[in-house]
């Protein structure tokens, strides 16, 4: 198990090498400056953070209003997921298009883009973090 002075390097550090990979990358892909990408990705992050606080408070209040408890099955994980993720690109789009200036089209093969990469971003970071800080394994009890 990982303490809490381990979890919060593991979480800083994910997020600001995120930023200093992807705010180049998105930068020289989409053809704009690297402030108005980085602008973006701070906004994005920030946003995503603040919106998934948020996002999971109103999700198990739904769930222990309607059912009573806030467990979920893996259908329900999968419908969570997929709901934040729409609604966290439902929130971004008019600001990257009107930041940006470009239509919701281009800026929902952006969104779309950012999504594909923080996911095998996390999966590569995870397991480079994992090799570089390996978990403490807990202490078992005969």
């Amino acid at each position: 198990m990982r303490n809490t002075a381990d979890r919060i390097r593991q979480a800083v550090s994910f997020e600001l090498l995120g930023i200093m990979i992807v705010t180049p990358l998105f930068a020289w892909i989409f053809d704009h400056s690297m402030g108005d990408m980085g602008v973006l990705v701070v906004l994005g992050a920030t946003a995503a953070t603040v919106w998934n606080y948020l996002f999971n408070l109103g999700f198990d209040h739904l769930l222990h209003w309607r059912r009573g408890d806030t467990r979920k099955t893996v259908p329900l994980q999968v419908v969570h997921a997929v709901l934040f993720e729409v609604t966290l690109l439902v929130l971004l789009l008019p600001v990257f298009a009107w930041w940006l200036s470009l239509s919701l089209a281009t800026v929902v093969v952006m969104e779309l883009s950012f999504a594909a990469f923080y996911m095998i971003y996390a999966f590569v970071f995870t397991w480079g973090y994992d090799t570089l800080f390996p978990p403490r394994q807990p202490d078992c009890e005969a």
